[in-house]
């Protein structure tokens, strides 16, 4: 068993067993408020979720984000959340697949989930630290591993400096974006993993030829906490110490949402602590074109019931809609928001305007 693959073993356990959200931070979207509309003129039957990402057809703008892979214990995880994918007709990105290409018999754990979704739109993942290393063939194996339809870049600044065999080595690495995106046919996402993308690395991101950026803003899942239990475990009390300090560090989603969605002219993704389908809802009011949920879906998955879970997130965003007067995703995206709080006065200091946070660039 290989170090990165028993680091995810770990993560898979920690998740489910300890408490791993962030203590003081939220998402922000309490502070964003959809307004109800007592005469809709619509019925709940004329609310249709279709949306395009990436060109490609969804039946809803949900995203089964990445979690796991590359450990025996991922494999069924991974089958589930696939199954789910293919049979509500939406989009799934895989966990990080280096430990795949460090040993390609781990490479089942994410193949899986090919054979499970045929149909289904499927995002590759690889790590930020590792594409330095990475020739543009062992970047395309990813890809092939899964048949993806899309590569993630997931950039994790925050996990490496608490982990304790970390490499947060993440100068150099733009010019290694621009020429893997450059290379690719397919589009390259560039994604967090829970502190969230402000809008100067958007641009930059933007300028090096990304399609898409998934902000995985701060609210949710703390991998700063995440790796502060994996270190207290080891005997490592400064990482352990270190987590703690830094387990809620990072721009809560809601105001990564409109900075990144106001910022440039890219297929946005809002994930971050999402936890209901108003919460998708909200989300696309302010920027996104999409939303993704991860711990939200992971014991479920375990527990065999992900698709239950994921049809009362689409009844949820339905119904929101339909208060909403919403028929359709465009509809909902030029639907009325109300930011108020730490939220409003964080982005109106950042030069947002609350009048502008429903207004996109992209037309």
């Amino acid at each position: 068993m290989t170090e990165t693959n028993t680091r995810k073993g770990d993560h898979i356990r920690i998740c489910l067993e300890e408490n791993v959200q962030a203590y003081n931070v939220e998402t922000g979207l309490k502070d964003v408020h959809l307004v109800h509309r007592a005469l809709p003129e619509v019925t709940m039957d004329d609310v249709n979720l279709v949306t395009e990402l990436f060109g490609r057809r969804l039946s809803a703008p949900i995203i089964i984000e990445a979690m796991t892979g590359g450990v025996d214990a991922a494999t069924e995880i991974n089958a589930t959340l696939a199954e789910a994918a293919e049979a509500l007709g939406l989009a799934m990105g895989v966990g990080s697949q280096r430990a795949a290409i460090e040993d390609p018999r781990l490479a089942h754990t994410f193949k899986i989930v090919r054979k499970k979704a045929p149909h289904s739109f499927l995002i590759a993942n690889i790590g930020a630290p590792q594409i330095k290393e990475y020739s543009l063939n062992e970047v395309r194996s990813a890809i092939d591993m899964i048949e993806a339809d899309a590569l993630a870049i997931h950039f994790n600044p925050l996990q490496e400096a608490i982990q304790p065999e970390g490499s947060p080595q993440y100068d150099r690495l733009l010019d290694k974006v621009e020429e893997i995106a450059s290379s690719l046919s397919i589009p390259l996402i560039a994604k967090e993993t829970g502190a969230g993308i402000a809008v100067e690395e958007a641009r930059f991101l933007e300028g090096a030829g990304v399609r898409g950026i998934d902000v995985a803003g701060a609210g949710g899942t703390s991998w700063a906490a995440v790796e502060a239990y994996r270190a207290q475990a080891v005997g490592n009390s400064l990482r352990a110490s270190l987590g703690e300090t830094f387990r809620d560090w990072g721009l809560p989603t809601a105001i990564s949402v409109v900075e990144v969605s106001q910022s440039v002219d890219l297929e946005v993704i809002a994930s971050g602590g999402l936890r209901s389908g108003v919460d998708a809802a909200k989300a696309i009011t302010i920027g996104a074109d999409a939303a993704g949920y991860a711990f939200h879906l992971l014991k479920p998955a375990v527990e065999g019931r992900v698709k239950e879970a994921l049809e009362r997130l689409l009844q949820e965003l339905k119904t929101a809609m339909f208060l909403v007067g919403a028929k359709s995703i465009e509809e909902l995206k030029a639907s009325p928001a109300v930011v108020v709080g730490k939220t409003a006065q964080w982005l109106e200091a950042r030069g947002f305007h609350p009048e502008n946070f429903a207004r996109r660039r992209k037309t």
